[in-house]
């Protein structure tokens, strides 16, 4: 049997993926999990899911108070892993995040030697809670955790535990002390979504019965780590034929030529979308993808990896970027 080593150093066994039946099935129990603390927004838990399926992770942009932290909390008890919230502030500093360092001390005295002591980001689920709100030199510290898996500190590399998925919440530029993810960044997230606000009879029950505050205390975990683990095992194995590769890529090439954009889909986004077409497959119980998983995902996946260009009238007002990749997946034809 394979093994592979965790953060710590200790081999463990290799995960075997699962079929797509058990996966949907642990899919549909995570969602129903999460919703019981979100009233409404089904369609953003399911993306979530979606995003830590294809090994991913999730940027939650949208004002204060429409339950991003309550989201990330819920998934964070759903999953039977380490969790650790990290809040990110206009002080913290890189060590804050990733970790130090330390002269060791042994009766009161220094050993001479410096022993690691890992931040906050050595967990399964990270929450990195406003993230918009620290210096891009601190959100910059979180890109070969969130890429390669691993945090390199005074020239030693150190694993992060598997499954590792990060959930970055931030608030709209627009808004006091907030500064804007450099594009590095924002390209290493699988997805950016909004919650919005409750219709009318969700929030009315959000009132009644305070679910952040009655139903999430009492979540507890329907998946384990290994779950996620065979999932994401699973989701590497759902066929993406020849054909669809052609349309994702006709779309990607769109985004680089598109008048309006100064920027256009990296191929680090093409690979993002294609995995989360996977997952969206896998998690509907299907070991192979059809052209709405990538039509339903282009959105969430490649709005954020796109710069408007203000130089062709374009406007870089919210939802703008939604609105030229909507256009994009008209114009494109879908392979029949």
């Amino acid at each position: 049997m394979a093994l592979t080593i965790d953060a710590v150093g200790t081999p463990q066994a290799a995960v075997e993926p699962m079929s797509p039946r058990d996966a949907q099935r642990r899919a549909d129990r995570l969602r129903a999990n999460v919703e019981r603390t979100l009233k409404g927004k089904s369609e953003v838990v399911r993306r979530t899911v979606e995003a830590i399926v294809a090994g991913g992770h999730l940027l939650l942009e949208d004002v204060p108070g429409v339950g991003k932290t309550t989201l990330a909390h819920a998934l964070a008890r759903s999953i039977d892993a380490r969790f650790r919230r990290a809040q990110f502030t206009s002080d913290l500093l890189p060590s804050d995040i990733l970790g130090v360092s330390l002269p060791e001390v042994r009766d009161g005295r220094p050993t001479g030697t410096f022993a690691f002591q890992p931040g906050p980001v050595f967990a399964n689920v990270v929450l990195a809670d406003e993230i918009n709100r620290a210096s891009p030199k601190t959100q910059s510290a979180l890109l070969e955790c969130m890429s390669e898996g691993s945090v390199t500190v005074d020239g030693t590399t150190h694993p992060l535990p598997q499954p590792f998925f990060v959930i970055a919440t931030q608030n709209p530029l627009e808004h006091h002390g907030t500064h804007p993810l450099p594009e590095s960044q924002l390209d290493r997230f699988l997805m950016r979504l909004a919650i919005g606000y409750p219709d009318i009879e969700d929030e009315v029950a959000v009132l009644r019965d305070d679910p952040a505050a009655t139903e999430l205390p009492q979540l507890e975990p329907v998946l384990s780590a290994a779950d996620v683990l065979a999932m994401r095992a699973a989701a590497e194995r759902v066929k993406f034929d020849g054909a669809l590769a052609e349309y994702l890529l006709a779309l990607v090439r769109e985004t680089r030529v598109n008048a309006a954009l100064e920027l256009g889909v990296s191929p680090r986004g093409a690979v993002a979308l294609r995995r989360a077409a996977q997952a969206r497959a896998l998690v509907e119980g299907r070991d192979y993808c059809i052209p709405d998983d990538i039509r339903d995902l282009a959105v969430a996946v490649c709005a954020h990896r796109v710069v408007i260009d203000p130089r062709a009238g374009a406007s870089d007002r919210p939802g703008e970027a939604e609105w030229i990749i909507g256009e994009i997946l008209e114009q494109v034809p879908v392979p029949l």
